[in-house]
């Protein structure tokens, strides 16, 4: 029997991710396993090979989902300009991440599942690790063009994203009605008064 090449090892491997996502996002870590191979296509030994666990296939799921949401951000950020609006291209990226938490898979997988397969303290430690970065870089940005006093870019960083993942689970519950765009008003508000 000839062995698997890296391509097809790959190809497996994105069709459990995709099929995982799929589950996860209807069922939630609830899922079985069974249902995941079976919509992948591939033998529960593929599935093993690639992922020790159904926590790690979950992380990696949520992590994929995470991580092209945050590329997406920064890909449509990086389009503005800041030289005349030194705000344009957090405020970009912040709607990019404000549309994905409202869209079904990013809230049951990131949001709802996210911090009960995780753990509270899991869930907030993989999220801070993945966004804190670029928010801090943003928030360095503005201080340094004298926005605010740069000792409070920690502070800000963290109470910014703080209020993004609020916003999100607000938007995921249909809080008071709100939409993307009502809530992005507001966080641009917010955004453009820190001092």
């Amino acid at each position: 029997m000839a062995r698997r090449t890296a391509a097809q090892a790959e190809t497996t491997r994105a069709s459990i991710l995709d099929a995982a996502r799929d589950r996860f996002a209807e069922e939630g870590f609830s899922a079985s396993l069974a249902s995941i191979v079976s919509a992948a296509g591939v033998t529960k030994g593929a599935l093993f090979h690639h992922f020790a666990s159904k926590l790690d296939l979950f992380r990696e799921v949520w992590i994929d989902l995470q991580s092209r949401m945050g590329e997406e951000a920064v890909a449509e950020a990086g389009k503005m300009s800041g030289e005349q609006d030194p705000y344009i291209q957090f405020l970009t990226g912040a709607r990019v991440y404000l549309k994905w938490a409202a869209r079904p898979e990013y809230v049951k997988i990131v949001l709802y599942e996210g911090p009960v397969v995780l753990g509270l303290k899991g869930w907030y430690e993989s999220n801070r690790n993945l966004g804190q970065g670029t928010v801090r870089q943003a928030m360095e940005v503005l201080a340094g063009r004298g926005r605010f006093d740069p000792s409070r870019v920690g502070p800000y960083a963290v109470l910014v994203q703080s209020a993004l993942n609020g916003a999100g689970i607000a938007l995921a519950e249909g809080v008071d009605g709100l939409t993307p765009d009502e809530v992005y008003e507001a966080f641009e508000i917010m955004i453009r008064n820190l001092r």
